[in-house]
């Protein structure tokens, strides 16, 4: 039996829309679109049966299910033909049970999710694989596509050029002057895509790459694009998958353009629909306090969304004052009895460094999400005994100024808790060993 999905608007338009067609927004009520699937052909198939699926297929060889994404082509994107995806076998990131940081936290059941340990260092190759895969499938059909463009903060242009330079699509990525970390930086550069550097802030490239992808032959790669989402959404699906098909009681994810939360919530409520899962957790976005739309509106009940100017944040990825997905969010938020919760830039900072004494290697956006559970714990929302996962978005390594200035006490109005700076001492035994011990006595304390 064929499985079919196609386009269709968040809100209550009914037109429907192939997926190989170039549309980002409902040409009725101009409201995001989204990814449906015909749910009566996937029902079809028991719950047992697609778990039984989906772990005969996890992190084998055979092209392209040994991708976590792909794995679950049928519930992703069923239209690509096998021979044009374009895939670095992206997902099946680890689990870490974050036992000490869960202590320290007061959480038994610490999850952190690492998505960081990807192909290019961070979640978004999970959309991005979906993405350019279907853009590779409109190439070979004959559809005229010149390029692919995102605006973005880092990791979504690693992404996109990665995948691009895979299929030999030519990339091209808007970022903005001076508020990328040169690890980011680096990746486009490397993987040959048209890079921009603009005297602007995210916002101000979002709104630059609308218009450039609307007018010309380019293809539109940021979240608002809905095919992202359905390779985002695997990751709920992954974790219910390594608990060996039960869901935790929390999921905490940061926030910044917001398509990581709606995808996490569309995952979660697919697999209720099939009868994978018979309960629903909830669910905490985590967002910096120098750009926090969602939590201001969250405080007001969400009986409005107001769009900010986002100020200067060390969680760079999630700098962003006019989330486009952000009625997806909330309608996620809506169904998961969800919460959130900010970080300021010293919480935020302290939190990833608590946790890297722990054994982690935090991205600042963790961070926030960590500093979030910390605070939700506090306030009694989150109980000791629940199970947690906490999504790691990105790797540390993308961020090692961050890590150096604050251990060094260089990260202006953040005082360090947790700042270990390398001892000096001469090549002696009896300095080197005293050195030792001072050191041994000083942590004793």
């Amino acid at each position: 039996m064929p499985f079919k999905a196609w386009f269709q608007c968040i809100g209550e338009c009914e037109d429907r829309y192939p997926l190989n067609e170039v549309i980002y927004n409902c040409p009725k009520c101009g409201n995001l679109l989204e990814v449906r699937h015909d749910m009566e052909v996937l029902k079809t198939r028991s719950a047992y049966a697609w778990m039984k699926l989906f772990d005969e297929r996890f992190m084998r060889t055979e092209w392209p299910y040994g991708s976590s994404v792909w794995g679950k082509k049928e519930v992703v994107c069923p239209h690509v033909a096998n021979e044009n995806i374009v895939s670095m076998y992206e997902g099946g990131s680890n689990l870490f049970l974050a036992e000490r940081l869960g202590k320290q936290i007061g959480v038994e059941d610490l999850w952190v999710k690492q998505c960081g340990n990807s192909h290019t260092g961070s979640f978004k190759d999970l959309g991005m694989t979906v993405l350019v895969s279907m853009v590779n499938q409109m190439r070979a059909e004959g559809k005229q596509i010149t390029a692919v463009a995102c605006a973005s903060t880092g990791d979504t242009s690693a992404a996109l050029a990665a995948y691009c330079a895979a299929a030999g699509i030519q990339a091209v990525v808007f970022l903005p002057k001076n508020k990328v970390s040169i690890p980011q930086l680096i990746q486009p550069l490397s993987n040959n895509a048209i890079t921009l550097s603009i005297d602007t802030d995210f916002d101000g490239c979002m709104k630059l790459v609308k218009e450039v992808c609307a007018k010309n032959n380019i293809y539109l790669a940021n979240s608002m694009n809905s095919l992202r989402i359905e390779g985002q959404k695997t990751v709920s699906i992954e974790i219910v998958q390594q608990f060996d098909w039960e869901a935790p009681d929390w999921v905490i994810i940061p926030g910044g353009n917001l398509g990581n939360l709606s995808a996490l919530g569309k995952g979660l409520l697919l697999m209720e629909e099939l009868g994978i899962i018979r309960r629903r957790p909830r669910i905490a976005c985590a967002q910096a306090a120098n750009a926090n739309p969602l939590f201001l509106s969250f405080m007001k009940g969400f009986k409005e969304f107001t769009p900010k100017k986002a100020k200067k944040t060390l969680a760079s990825a999630i700098q962003i004052g006019n989330p486009v997905s952000y009625q997806k969010a909330i309608n996620a938020l809506k169904e998961f009895d969800g919460v959130v919760e900010q970080a300021t830039e010293e919480e935020l900072s302290n939190a990833a460094a608590l946790a890297d004494t722990t054994g982690l290697f935090c991205c600042p956006h963790t961070g926030v999400a960590l500093s979030a559970l910390s605070k939700l714990v506090g306030k009694g929302i989150i109980k000791s005994h629940e199970k947690v996962v906490v999504i790691s978005t990105a790797h540390g390594l993308k961020f090692t100024d961050f890590k150096l200035k604050y251990h060094t006490g260089k990260l202006h109005g953040v005082k360090p808790r947790h700042a270990n700076i390398p001892v000096e001492v001469t090549a002696n035994y009896g300095r080197v060993r005293d050195a030792i011990y001072r050191e041994l006595d000083r942590r004793a304390k």
